[in-house]
């Protein structure tokens, strides 16, 4: 009975829920099971990104202008050449560049014989005062048969040194003929100039050997070219010294003509001495040439001669009257000339010759002359 009543109940419930309004009811499964998920996932990332864009912007342009300046140029080396600059691009033609690499220059003249300051001036078109500045030049009369001299904006060419006084004309000033040069001419005035003749003790002293008609001065005083203390010049011997007292082997480089030359020597010790004569002469332009081997030797290396390199082991100077030139290094090993011309407003009596020295103490301080020559200047 009691189930027939509980199925009553529950039937009646159920009509009862039907009856009313239907419920939302939340479920909630755990499950365990591993299920696999796709995730989308999106990065921010920042990258510079250099977009052209087109903006006006001020560039500064160097422009170069040609013009045509005359340049003066002091160089350092013994040749200069300038080459003249071809611009790159279309322009630049092969035919160009061969046309501009003729135009090459060179600013060294090279002393000939019979040159003197003021026709080396005449052929470049440079002034004295240049050239002197240019070489560090002291004295004009100082100049050197081979010498390399460098001449301020000279082209390499010899010009006549001819200015136009008509700046307005288009045509370029006539030719001129080159000034001509003073040569040397005539006979050698110097008595004994090769010293071929007889010989005699100057002053008596047996190892002074002085060719006749010439004189000696010898310096044996205190020698302040060295900063040693109470250093001085000692004298040297002097010969006449014919080919054969020497060596073969050395007659080209101490006789330069004849069969004798004057040879003075000390091995040590620094010396100082001069040459000279005293001769009367006309009025005029002359020219008087000493020449030398300076056997300046710094050691022996088994039994062969090692030159002296200081620049100021052997120094000489031509001699005229109280002045001259002033001295002139020379190189130890090798024959030298040194020229000096002078003129004469009248006649007078003038002495002329040659001064030699060498300051530090070598293994030998020796020097050979021989002829010197004394000629008229004349201009053809």
């Amino acid at each position: 009975m009691k189930r027939f009543y509980s199925i009553i109940i529950l039937a009646f419930l159920i009509m009862t829920g039907c009856a009313s309004e239907p419920q939302i009811v939340e479920v909630t499964r755990i499950v365990s099971q591993e299920i696999p998920v796709t995730v989308e996932v999106i990065h921010e990332v920042a990258v510079a990104v250099t977009v052209p864009v087109e903006v006006p912007v001020e560039v500064p342009v160097e422009v170069t202008r040609l013009v045509e300046v005359e340049v003066v140029v002091t160089p350092t080396a013994e040749s200069i050449v300038a080459e003249t600059a071809v611009p790159a691009g279309p322009t630049a033609t092969p035919e160009a560049v061969q046309s501009n690499n003729q135009t090459a220059v060179s600013n060294i003249y090279t002393v000939q014989s019979g040159d003197n300051m003021s026709l080396i001036a005449a052929k470049t078109g440079a002034t004295i005062a240049d050239i002197m500045a240019a070489n560090n030049l002291t004295n004009a009369s100082i100049l050197i048969v081979g010498q390399q001299l460098t001449i301020p904006g000279w082209d390499g060419q010899i010009v006549n040194n001819v200015v136009s006084t008509n700046p307005i004309s288009p045509a370029p000033p006539a030719p001129a003929e080159p000034p001509a040069e003073a040569a040397p001419t005539g006979p050698n005035l110097l008595s004994n100039a090769s010293f071929e003749e007889d010989w005699y003790f100057f002053q008596n002293v047996s190892e002074w050997q002085v060719p006749v008609h010439w004189l000696l001065a010898v310096d044996e005083g205190p020698n302040t070219l060295t900063p040693e203390e109470g250093d001085v010049f000692i004298r040297p011997e002097v010969r006449v010294v014919p080919k054969s007292d020497l060596p073969a082997v050395e007659h080209s480089m101490f006789v330069f003509d004849g069969n004798k030359t004057i040879k003075s020597f000390k091995g040590g010790l620094p010396i100082h001495f001069a040459v000279f004569t005293d001769i009367p002469l006309p009025a005029g332009s002359y020219r008087f040439t000493i020449r030398f081997f300076p056997d300046v030797v710094i050691t022996y290396n088994q039994g062969q001669k090692v030159w002296a390199y200081d620049p100021l082991a052997a120094e000489a100077r031509v001699i005229f009257n109280a002045g001259g030139t002033g001295w002139v290094p020379v190189t130890p090993g090798q024959r030298g000339t040194l020229s000096y011309d002078f003129t004469l407003e009248e006649p007078a009596t003038v002495r002329l010759g040659g001064d030699f020295r060498n300051r530090f103490i070598n293994d030998n301080n020796g020097w050979f002359l021989d002829d010197w020559s004394l000629q008229r200047l004349e201009i053809p």
